[in-house]
């Protein structure tokens, strides 16, 4: 079998496996949605609300599935035996990790689709349709640190404490960030903690889109993403090579 057909069978079980876990899929896919319904459109009082509601609740709903998808499962994966199977079998275990990272990736799609549509019938968001794409790509690409942070987790934490520690990270980071309040009506301290963030960095080069970022230089932005990722994968391999032992 090619490595191509391995891949993409891998990444195609493990979109199966968590279609079949409504308890994964439904509340990650509907809490942002339900969070711009509100905050978006019900207490919209301008198209510019609606818009910067968009990109924000677009970037903590995207943010979602990579990390529960990486932490979760691999946390589960590591504690049943499945990981060890899995290392010590012919299959590379790249595509274990590109499986997962397409599997968020799907389903970070679906909460963009949803969110976009949303907000284009009922909260009068009017964007090019250059505007639409890029946010889009942006928004996906984007969710690579997050889902390190979520592989990282995996590789560190036990099954049952994943989804709670995940989740403590997950909500503060995105309040934080500014995704929940416009980070202009936080404190300064808040603020000053938001530029520590990956999460602050994601929502400013998405918000860049549609103009409403903060104005600072956008490859600062992502040269902080790229620095992050590359610090995480450091910190990964070195953990993945510990629990090798």
């Amino acid at each position: 079998m090619l490595n191509s057909d391995i891949y993409l069978k891998e990444s195609l079980y493990d979109l199966l496996s968590l279609w079949r876990t409504p308890a994964f899929f439904l509340p990650a896919m509907l809490f942002p949605l339900v969070f711009y319904v509100f905050f978006g459109i019900v207490f919209n009082f301008s198209a510019a609300q609606g818009e910067y509601m968009l990109v924000s609740y677009a970037c903590f709903g995207m943010m979602g599935p990579a990390l529960f998808n990486y932490a979760t499962a691999v946390a589960s994966d590591r504690a049943q035996g499945w990981l060890t199977l899995k290392r010590i079998s012919p299959m590379p275990l790249s595509a274990y990790v590109v499986a997962k990272f397409f599997s968020s990736l799907v389903f970070a799609a679906c909460i963009a689709l949803m969110l976009f549509i949303t907000a284009a019938l009922f909260a009068d968001v009017q964007l090019l349709l250059w505007q639409w794409a890029t946010l889009f790509t942006v928004l996906l690409i984007g969710t690579l640190p997050f889902a390190l942070i979520g592989l990282l987790m995996g590789l560190c934490l036990s099954d049952k404490a994943a989804p709670a520690v995940v989740n403590l990270v997950y909500l503060p980071m995105a309040f934080l960030s500014g995704l929940w309040v416009p980070i202009q009506f936080l404190p300064d301290t808040v603020r000053y903690i938001a530029y520590g963030l990956p999460s602050y960095h994601y929502s400013q080069l998405a918000h860049a889109v549609i103009g409403t970022n903060q104005g600072h230089n956008l490859w600062l932005h992502g040269l902080y993403l790229v620095a992050f990722c590359g610090v995480l994968i450091a910190v990964i391999y070195w953990r993945y090579q510990r629990l090798s032992r």
